[in-house]
């Protein structure tokens, strides 16, 4: 291929991947748009319903708390609602009991109002190990008894009523009235970490056909740059749990979800084997060893997989393709490995016979039958 032919070819490439990568930006401010959208309706009918019935039906003046605590529930992390309610119930009776106790002995004044607010936050942070909603409701509560208990009388029992109502009414909308979709937060979650291990395997791949150890290494620093997904997808999958348990609605999804638990527990792994895949890539062609021309291929067969994981799990099985593609994947490293690979090259091999494992796991086989399967791949 001439010189203008190949700069052609790169210039058609790059504009290929910006369109890729401009598509998927905006899909995912869409995507983000309509969270946003989600969760604000939530906090706004969370906030009127709290407000009237505590001031409608429990006759509470102004209960200006329980908005604000049917606003906290529902804007804590996604599977961490329940718990935060029961934290922020146990933070308000705490913060009620020591303020109480504190004023009853030293009385009203500026030191016994500091010695009120950081002795409720000593108690909890003990109790606790960690800030979170127990730690700030005992501290704004003690803030709020040590300064206005004086003034306005039975002011413990309004705190109480307030946190119990808004509470309530968070996890009440949540859980009965709007209740997220658990499959489409989870595919939501999970599309980012399968889209970046498709593609950078592919760059391994297209690194070790074309011998740019460069390449390997840029597609090991993306990888390497994929714990915020990571982080994101579990928390997804804590929170799809969370409505699946508390929500009516959603009950029926919980087998859907018990899968993707399961497969999220396997592509961690499998996140760990392709950047092990590119840092052996990288040093194999950085130590110029010979690479088998079976085994870009092979690796480029995974990366297939794991796209085809994806969507295959999204329409909830079978899971067919995804096995073809792991195990082929597994035979061209086997044959790759008979055809006497040097030692970097080997790691690649044995890295990527473990992912096979983990991939054919993550569609529902035991690991005894996913290892024997792969095994009998590669040494077909």
């Amino acid at each position: 291929m001439s010189r203008p032919d190949a700069a052609a070819g790169r210039a058609k490439d790059l504009t290929a991947k910006a369109r890729r990568r401009g598509g998927e930006a905006g899909r995912l401010r869409l995507r983000l748009f309509t969270i946003i959208l989600f969760v604000a309706a939530q906090c706004g009918l969370a906030a009127t319903l709290s407000w009237g019935l505590a001031h409608d039906v429990l006759g509470r003046p102004a209960p200006i708390f329980a908005p604000s605590a049917a606003v906290g529930t529902i804007i804590a992390a996604l599977g961490q609602r329940t718990i935060r309610t029961a934290e922020m119930l146990l933070g308000v009776g705490l913060g009620l009991i020591i303020s109480d106790l504190l004023i009853n002995l030293f009385g009203f004044g500026p030191w016994q109002i500091g010695l009120v607010v950081a002795m409720a936050i000593a108690v909890a942070l003990l109790m606790t190990g960690r800030s979170g909603a127990l730690v700030a409701q005992a501290g704004s509560t003690a803030v709020l008894i040590a300064t206005f208990s004086h003034v306005e009388e039975g002011l413990e029992w309004a705190r109480v009523v307030d946190a119990g109502v808004g509470g309530l009414i968070g996890l009440a909308v949540v859980a009965l009235l709007l209740p997220i979709n658990p499959m489409r937060i989870l595919d939501r979650a999970t599309a980012p970490v399968a889209e970046t291990l498709h593609t950078q395997l592919r760059e391994v791949a297209y690194a070790l056909a074309r011998r740019e150890p460069d390449r390997a290494m840029r597609a090991l620093d993306q990888l390497r740059g994929l714990e915020p997904d990571l982080a994101r997808m579990h928390e997804a999958l804590g929170g799809a749990e969370e409505v699946t348990t508390i929500a009516p609605a959603r009950w029926r999804r919980r087998t859907d979800v018990e899968h993707y638990r399961h497969g999220i527990e396997n592509i961690d792994r499998v996140s760990i084997h392709c950047r092990a895949v590119a840092r052996w890539a990288a040093t194999t062609l950085q130590y110029d060893e010979p690479v088998p021309e079976e085994l870009p291929g092979a690796v480029d067969r995974f990366a297939e997989a794991v796209e085809l994981l994806r969507r295959e799990g999204r329409a909830g099985g079978p899971f067919d393709q995804t096995r073809n593609a792991v195990l082929e994947g597994a035979c061209l490293a086997g044959q790759a490995y008979r055809k006497g690979v040097k030692p970097f090259s080997d790691a690649i091999v044995i890295q990527l016979r473990t992912m096979a494992s983990d991939l054919l796991r993550a569609t529902g086989y035991e690991p005894e039958t996913a290892n024997r399967m792969v095994r009998e791949a590669a040494t077909a």
